[in-house]
């Protein structure tokens, strides 16, 4: 045998030497495969956070858009109309409004609309648990503990019904359900009421019954 070939033997011997003093080194110390290990999980641990992160993201958008997959709303909204004369005509807020392309409804939750009228008037509020707005005809109808409240000087009066239509364009806010007019001097009942915002006027349809307390 030649001086290369032991020289090579030996070299052969000295690394699968070193590779088995390295091997049992780690497995004389379980500190160092403690560690090893720890490595290993962390980085897995870290994989599979990354990998769940796009689903919580998901998760929340779809959370925040709602069951009725609108598409689009807002969140707590605000909207300001004005007349030609640059006079205050409607200020309209809600905690969320969802739009629908189909049928051009917006559907919205608590919705408030303040109604302003002749310069100087108190406006008149009105609110609901729900609403929904045709958008190309400029209707709101408010449905579920909708309430009208007016104010006249020190007079305060507050409608209640169940449902009720506001016509934008035309001004007028009307209903065909029972209504209770609550105020200083009494209480007052009727079937079905049109009122006019400008005019500050208020017509009761059918059935209307009052009960009244002098010296108010």
């Amino acid at each position: 045998m030649s001086a290369s070939s032991k020289d090579q033997r030996s070299n052969n011997n000295g690394e699968t030497k070193d590779g088995l003093i390295a091997l049992l080194t780690l497995s004389d110390r379980p500190w160092l495969r403690t560690l090893a290990l720890g490595g290993t999980i962390a980085a897995t641990l870290f994989l599979l956070w990354r990998s769940d992160e796009p689903t919580r993201i998901q998760d929340d958008a779809a959370k925040l858009r709602g069951k009725a997959e609108p598409d689009g709303f807002v969140v707590n909204g605000q909207y300001t109309s004005y007349d030609e004369n640059g006079d205050l005509k409607i200020q309209f807020t809600s905690p969320r409004i969802e739009q629908f392309e189909e049928g051009n409804v917006a559907t919205m939750k608590e919705p408030r609309a303040k109604l302003f009228g002749q310069p100087e008037t108190e406006p008149w509020i009105v609110e609901s648990e729900n609403g929904s707005l045709l958008q190309n005809e400029g209707v709101l109808y408010l449905t579920d503990h909708v309430r009208v409240i007016r104010t006249i000087g020190e007079r305060k009066a507050t409608m209640t019904t169940t449902s009720l239509t506001l016509d934008n364009d035309q001004g007028t806010v009307y209903t065909d359900a029972p209504v209770t007019i609550t105020d200083q001097i009494g209480v007052t009942r009727a079937k079905g009421m049109k009122a006019w915002i400008d005019d500050r006027t208020l017509e009761l349809k059918s059935q209307v019954e009052g009960r009244y307390e002098t010296g108010q």
